[in-house]
């Protein structure tokens, strides 16, 4: 009967996995740039397909959309992860999230950097971190005036703050 129980959990696990790596791998700005045949986002500036180089590249209003859908999926499959999944196996799910991001199966395996995956995935199990890794981002970028560098500082709060919030 335990087994049972743990092999259903792992089967969960893999399968959800699966679906987060799988559904991250459908990078929204590469598609976006298709449609409105402008080449491939990562061509340009810093190289890869998130939203602040859509932004530079097709402006704040697309960028943004860009941003707003990556979240979204996350959050979906953080909700599903919830509702599936004991407390403490869901940021597993968030860690497929980015990895799907930075090596989408379906763009070649080159994305992005997976922070608005990231945030859309925390946005959902905890909204007070979410807002504490934008504060961290907009006070870096302030300081920095490099997204990467905001991005890699929202990161570091995300990922300390998943430590303690499953502590």
């Amino acid at each position: 009967m335990i087994l049972s129980g743990l092999e259903e959990l792992l089967g969960n696990v893999i399968l959800l996995g699966l679906a987060a790596y799988l559904a991250a791998s459908v990078n929204f700005s590469i598609i976006l740039f298709k449609v409105l045949t402008k080449g491939d986002p990562r061509d340009n500036f810093s190289g890869n397909a998130g939203a602040v180089n859509v932004a530079r590249q097709l402006g704040k209003p697309w960028g943004l959309l860009i941003l707003l859908l990556d979240m979204a999926r996350a959050g979906t499959i953080a909700q599903v992860g919830v509702y599936l999944l004991p407390a403490t196996l869901v940021p597993i799910l968030g860690f497929f999230l980015v990895v799907g991001n930075q090596k989408p199966l379906f763009h070649g395996f080159r994305g992005g950097k997976g922070v608005a995956s990231y945030l859309g995935f925390t946005a959902l199990i905890s909204p007070v971190l979410a807002v504490g890794s934008c504060l961290a981002w907009i006070l870096a970028y302030g300081l920095f005036h490099q997204p990467f560098i905001g991005s890699f500082f929202m990161i570091t709060v995300h990922g300390l703050g998943t430590i303690i919030h499953y502590s």
